[in-house]
């Protein structure tokens, strides 16, 4: 497979991640922070299962997608605010369907993932080559800042291609 393809091979599993989770997310209403771990575990079977990826690919397309569950549901349990400010974008900009995906996974999660967010702090860091969901990372050398209307790989930075990014806020970007 091209490294094109491989790319886009992850970032499809990585929506369709997202989907099995907020499906495991609503089975498993009112229900602590061990079933929302449990919820990726299986989407990541499942991914594997069907042939979708390797277990290492469904690994790190899990881990990409608890990084930005627990950035969000940090953001969110430190601020009050809203899912569309964590977006950094006009909801309208963003497909609804992932929207929706990610609005439902994240309100769902925001009090159970208090203590991982406490350990997301320490992790805060994206790196290129990573997979990230919408939103706006700053590179960590320049400040250079990319925004994501859609969930895609992280290049390198445009600027200084330093390859370690944070998540900024609305007020940031």
């Amino acid at each position: 497979m091209s490294e094109a393809g491989m790319k886009q091979h992850l970032v499809d599993a990585y929506y369709r991640m997202l989907g099995r989770l907020k499906t495991s997310v609503e089975e498993a209403e009112h229900k602590a922070a061990p079933a929302v771990e449990r919820a990726i575990e299986r989407a990541q079977e499942t991914a594997t299962e069907l042939g979708e990826l390797t277990r290492e690919e469904a690994e790190r397309v899990g881990g990409y997608l608890k990084h930005d569950l627990e950035d969000a549901a940090r953001f969110l349990a430190d601020t009050g605010s809203e899912l569309g400010e964590w977006l950094k974008f006009d909801l309208k900009l963003v497909e609804k369907g992932l929207a929706d995906l990610f609005r439902d996974s994240v309100d769902y999660t925001r009090l159970e993932f208090d203590k991982l967010a406490k350990r997301a702090d320490a992790l805060g860091e994206w790196h290129s080559g990573e997979i990230t969901g919408i939103g706006t990372l700053e590179c960590k050398a320049c400040g250079e800042k990319l925004h994501f209307h859609h969930i895609g790989h992280i290049p390198p930075c445009p600027k200084c291609h330093g390859t370690v990014f944070r998540r900024v806020s609305r007020d940031d970007a």
